[in-house]
């Protein structure tokens, strides 16, 4: 790679949007720790400092070693950063009088600086910080100021130190993105090379020249990261790569042999494996949901590496992980606390003895689907829901049984065909069902029942880092509704649920 961006992470919440911002602008960026920056800056053309939850002020608060950086390559730092240019380089730092926090506008914009070329007075930016930078760093130019913060940016003359106490990451920062590009672009003369179409091509190369004439297993999930990958490493090895999906009995209705339909037409060598009785044995009377994913995460392993034993000399296992994965388990507080699972990190067994190799690993989830809309892929495949890789099993709360799964499953296809009939799918992250261990009274016909209740869910999101509930036509939910009690034998109730990531997450368990 040439022209790249390095991130330095702070700890911000908004890290990742930075590099989702300088992506869409076809730069490729990565992220590091700012305890961990790389030993050759060789490849980087700019340096971005991200916020902190931290002050700058405080004992144990980042303070890196910037020399190698400072003065040498241009960087752009962001709330944290530009306190820490400030602190560090002859100017102070003060707690704020006022909440510098949300909306706010510049009032003033020094003329014709590049940093704000095609922003005018007024526009918008999002502030968050308690602290103010009083008095600029040593040879430091006032660039912008608000109606309450007197240096919202500022530059430092000679070392091509550009600073800003807002945000230009988040959406509500207006012009946010044009002070990305003219950073970026114009300032520091990074191409806008990172394409879907460049991707594709140095990846396959890199591709060939890792793997040569070895063999490669890969479990498909019928999503969109496996199924990219797939295609990727097919393109790079052809016959060489061997796929296998799992039925673990826990897919939505008919998903097994619909994935294997789709599959045919793309040229892969898939063999489809039915161990959906292997995986309800190994969830017998498990009801805890973390002990569930491992169950069916023990059991999963196994059978691929059955499986994988049935092809000879193989020597690597592909993943579809993708970049936020990446992050998290090298993150500025090193692997977070674990809320549930995941099933792409955490290594192998020692006894499978596979190499591992993860052509997606760099991307993010937008980028995945256009990188696959790039080669070719069907745009229903590439725009299908997430799904969690231990299925339905973390959407029935409780044990899990074979009935359990039957009526989930009938219950999350009239769901969600009844989203593609009323065009609400592709408007929709994430939608799916979920069985709760509750009864409830109900009335059919002239008969008491005591059946079950489930719950749908309907989420919009970019990355699943955050969520928000879709606000349904009550008419859709209305129609689902009846169709479910109507239709599905045990449920006589259906709720839906409004909650929103934090403080929910999108799936119950």
């Amino acid at each position: 790679m040439q022209n790249n961006v390095l991130i330095l992470d702070f700890g911000s919440q908004y890290t990742q949007l930075i590099a989702r911002r300088v992506r869409e602008l076809n730069i490729y960026c990565e992220i590091h720790p700012y305890h961990n920056i790389p030993e050759s800056l060789e490849e980087f053309k700019a340096v971005i400092l991200s916020g902190s939850p931290f002050s700058v002020r405080a004992e144990d608060a980042p303070h890196p070693d910037l020399s190698r950086i400072k003065g040498k390559l241009p960087m752009l730092a962001v709330c944290y950063g530009a306190q820490y240019i400030a602190h560090f380089n002859g100017g102070s730092v003060e707690p704020s009088n006022i909440r510098e926090y949300g909306r706010a506008k510049l009032s003033m914009i020094k003329a014709d600086e590049s940093l704000f070329d095609n922003i005018q007075e007024g526009t918008q930016v999002w502030m968050s910080h308690s602290d103010t930078i009083a008095k600029l760093p040593e040879n430091g130019i006032r660039l912008a100021s608000t109606p309450d913060v007197m240096n919202a940016a500022y530059r430092v003359e000679g070392e091509q130190i550009y600073a800003i106490q807002f945000h230009p990451e988040v959406y509500h920062t207006t012009d946010g993105k044009q002070l990305l590009e003219n950073f970026l672009v114009h300032i520091a003369g990074v191409e806008q090379s990172w394409t879907p179409a460049a991707f594709v091509d140095t990846t396959v190369d890199a591709l060939k020249e890792q793997l040569g004439d070895d063999k490669v297993v890969l479990g498909l999930s019928g999503g969109v990261d496996s199924t990219v990958a797939a295609i990727l490493l097919h393109k790079a090895i052809g016959k060489n790569l061997y796929c296998i999906f799992v039925n673990n009995g826990l897919l939505r209705k008919n998903e097994f042999s619909d994935v294997l339909s789709q599959y045919k037409d793309m040229g892969l060598n898939v063999k489809g494996v039915d161990a959906s009785v292997r995986f309800l044995e190994a969830l017998k009377d498990i009801s805890d949901p973390e002990l569930k994913r491992k169950a069916i995460g023990n059991a999963f392993i196994e059978v691929f590496d059955d499986e994988a034993h049935q092809v000879q000399d193989v020597d690597w296992l592909a993943q579809g992980t993708i970049y936020p994965d990446v992050i998290e388990s090298v993150s500025v507080n090193g692997p977070s606390v674990t809320i549930k699972s995941h099933h792409n990190v955490g290594g192998l067994p020692d006894f499978m003895k596979l190499k591992v190799v993860e052509p997606l690993r760099m991307l993010f989830k937008d980028e995945v689907r256009r990188v696959g809309a790039e080669m070719g892929i069907d745009k229903k495949l590439l725009g299908r829901h997430p799904f969690p890789g231990p299925g339905l099993a973390i959407r029935i709360l409780g044990d899990i049984t074979a009935e359990k799964v039957r009526i989930l499953q009938e219950v999350d296809a009239i769901f969600i065909n009844g989203l593609r009939k009323w065009n609400l799918y592709d408007k929709v992250w994430q939608a799916g069902a979920i069985l709760l261990p509750v009864q409830s009274v109900g009335v059919m016909g002239d008969e008491r029942t005591y059946e079950k209740v489930v719950a749908l869910r309907a989420v919009e999101s970019t990355d699943g880092m955050t969520a928000d509930w879709v606000n349904l036509p009550y008419e859709f939910l209305q129609e689902t509704s009846n169709h479910i009690i109507n239709r599905v034998k045990g449920v006589n109730r259906v709720v839906y649920d409004i909650s929103s990531k934090p403080p929910a997450t999108i799936e119950w368990e």
